[in-house]
């Protein structure tokens, strides 16, 4: 089994923790957390993870700006991006896939699956 390495950027403790929890117990996969936008773009730049679970709706620097930031560094622009969010509309929809993220999933999400639904969507094969 590969050992992967997701950052969480949320600002939701709770689903920061639960998303956490399901990762690292249901996969086996190595999670480091950021609270916010411009914490989630330091500890991505810095840590190198292997995907970013990114929520939509955060204070300051929501989840598409963080993105387009993530975009512009060299150092991160190439980690996939999963977003996150209960914006469910069909317009919500089409801009969050015209921002070129790897894939939306929605909330709540089921703990049991969450893994798997990454590792589908990015093709890892473990």
């Amino acid at each position: 089994m590969v050992r992967r390495r997701v950052l969480i950027i949320d600002d939701e403790e709770d689903i920061r923790q639960v998303a956490a929890l399901s990762l690292e117990t249901v996969a086996g996969w190595d999670v480091l957390m950021a609270s916010s936008g411009v914490e989630g773009i330091d500890r991505a730049a810095s840590e190198k993870p292997d995907a970013i679970l990114l929520d939509v709706m955060m204070p300051a620097m929501d989840g598409p700006t963080t993105f387009l930031e993530l975009q512009k560094r060299r150092e991160t622009v190439g980690i996939p991006v999963v977003l996150l969010t209960a914006k469910v509309q069909g317009p919500d929809q089409k801009r969050f896939a015209g921002l070129g993220v790897a894939a939306v999933l929605f909330k709540p999400f089921d703990p049991l699956t969450l893994s798997r639904q990454i590792s589908d969507v990015l093709g890892w094969q473990d």
